[in-house]
């Protein structure tokens, strides 16, 4: 049976890194990068928010986002603010009374009600989207369980890494819970982002994004699509779909695995390159690339139709 493969870079132009400053002014499309989770002094981060914009500016990224807890940091806000060059986005950490999730465009505070699908509801009333935060946090890996996440509806995707949690109890990773979400027939997307709170917290994980037009609806448009990778250091520098086949090329990566429903591994190559066949029965598929260290990258979902 012929297959459908519902490929979420397939506007994107590879092989294109991040744009450096310098291209910004003639920007006529490209990859992005970005982080949505980061906190200042107007809640439990360390410092204020023109150093933590200061700060990311001057590793190159090209989009932000103040995340404080329960507080809206608004466009107004940023006014007030030098971007130093970087797309700001509004957004809030709503976190009170229940599992974390963010804001992202927010353009008013949403009461955290403990009933999380209110919030979410909330959410998307406002025109903004929410991604689950950090669902691996905690003693028992489970600060947001997934039987919450298979109940709710209206979130765009959840955070398989979160940085900061690499300090504290729990795992960074939420990879199994991704994979059993996906498993079971939704469709959300992967990101990463650094949770900041202090300059040791920066430039942990970060989402790297294709876009056509250089700013907040552009970047808002490229996440909501899946038009983005997850990473902490591996660059993807070429993807190609061909009928039924995928080819993934990391340049800097050491191993390339390829994964399917429930996480089942089905093809892996050592090296910068992969180049595999869907398998018939799968409902989706995705890669992991493994860089030096604990360099990774993410792609997003292919879901699988039957045609």
């Amino acid at each position: 049976m012929p297959l459908n493969i519902l490929n979420p870079y397939a506007d994107a132009i590879f092989p294109a890194p991040p744009s450096p400053p310098s291209a910004r002014a003639s920007f006529q499309g490209g990859w992005l990068k970005g982080n949505l989770h980061t906190h200042t002094t107007i809640s439990d981060g360390s410092r204020p928010r023109q150093e933590v914009i200061d700060d990311y500016a001057q590793r190159g990224y090209d989009f932000l986002m103040l995340s404080d807890h329960d507080v809206v940091t608004a466009e107004s806000d940023y006014a007030a603010l030098a971007s130093r060059g970087l797309i700001l986005i509004p957004g809030n950490e709503i976190t009170a009374h229940g599992p974390h999730l963010l804001h992202v465009h927010a353009r008013a505070r949403i009461e955290p009600d403990p009933l999380r699908q209110a919030v979410l509801s909330a959410v998307a009333a406002d025109r903004g989207f929410a991604i689950v935060n950090h669902p691996n946090w905690q003693e028992k890996f489970d600060h947001c369980p997934l039987a919450k996440m298979s109940e709710w509806v209206g979130y765009v995707g959840l955070e398989i890494y979160n940085g900061v949690i690499s300090r504290l109890d729990g795992s960074a990773y939420a990879l199994d819970k991704w994979d059993m979400l996906l498993s079971a027939g939704r469709r959300v997307w992967g990101f990463a982002n650094d949770d900041s709170h202090a300059p040791g917290d920066v430039a942990l994980g970060w989402n790297v994004a294709y876009v056509t037009d250089r700013s907040t609806q552009g970047i808002l448009d490229a996440l909501i699509a899946g038009r983005f990778y997850a990473s902490t250091g591996v660059v993807i520098s070429d993807l190609r779909v061909e009928r039924d086949t995928i080819t993934l090329r990391a340049d800097n990566a050491q191993r390339i695995i390829a994964l399917q429903q429930v996480g089942k591994r089905f093809a892996a190559a050592d090296g910068p390159e992969l180049r595999i066949t869907v398998p018939p029965d799968a409902k989706y598929v995705r890669f992991e690339c493994w860089g030096q260290g604990e360099q990774f990258t993410w792609t997003q979902p292919f879901f699988i139709e039957k045609t």
